[in-house]
């Protein structure tokens, strides 16, 4: 008897109108999904990424604190599939995929400027946003499965989603659309 592969939902999408850097991963891993949470793995780097990039260490709170801080700092996070098929975590062992529905974007994040890429699998989506008008930044992944690059090799590229000219003061929090 053949086994099924489960059709997976992924997460909502964490963003707010004054969002202007939208972080998109590819699809949660199993992690991720069990807890519900974005980068639920212990071994996946982006928390630590992104506190080093946004200046406030938001690996240290607890997962609820994150995402509003995330969102003072005007960054949202997201993924470019809403679903799929898969066994695993590995992007690679991916089927029947359907992408999240980004047309929305330009309502729900008026002022969205950059579109970072989290890993080579969701990269392949900057092309769109590009032509759509939004400076795009195909990001090394922070996924534990990709240890090719340091941590510090791979914040050198994460850096490039700051602009501290356009954060908004971080003391300010804000609720999620979703």
């Amino acid at each position: 008897m053949a086994t099924s592969t489960p059709s997976l939902t992924g997460l909502a999408p964490v963003l707010a109108p004054d969002t202007r850097v939208l972080v998109l991963g590819s699809f949660p891993g199993a992690a991720s999904l069990a807890a519900q949470r974005y980068y639920a793995h212990p071994r996946n780097q982006f928390w630590p990424l992104i506190s080093a990039v946004i200046g406030e260490d938001l690996a240290s709170l607890p997962y609820e604190e994150r995402l509003p801080r995330l969102l003072a700092h005007r960054f949202g996070l997201w993924d470019v599939l809403a679903g799929c098929e898969r066994e695993g975590s590995l992007d690679s062992a991916i089927r029947n995929p359907a992408a999240n529905d980004f047309e929305r974007l330009r309502t729900l994040c008026p002022v969205l400027e950059t579109v970072g890429f989290n890993g080579q699998a969701s990269g392949k989506f900057a092309p769109q946003f590009a032509a759509a008008g939004y400076r795009t930044v195909v990001l090394p992944s922070s996924s534990p499965a990709h240890m090719a690059m340091s941590f510090e090799q791979k914040l050198e590229v994460w850096r490039q989603l700051a602009d501290p000219a356009k954060r908004k003061d971080p003391r300010a929090v804000q609720a999620p659309l979703f």
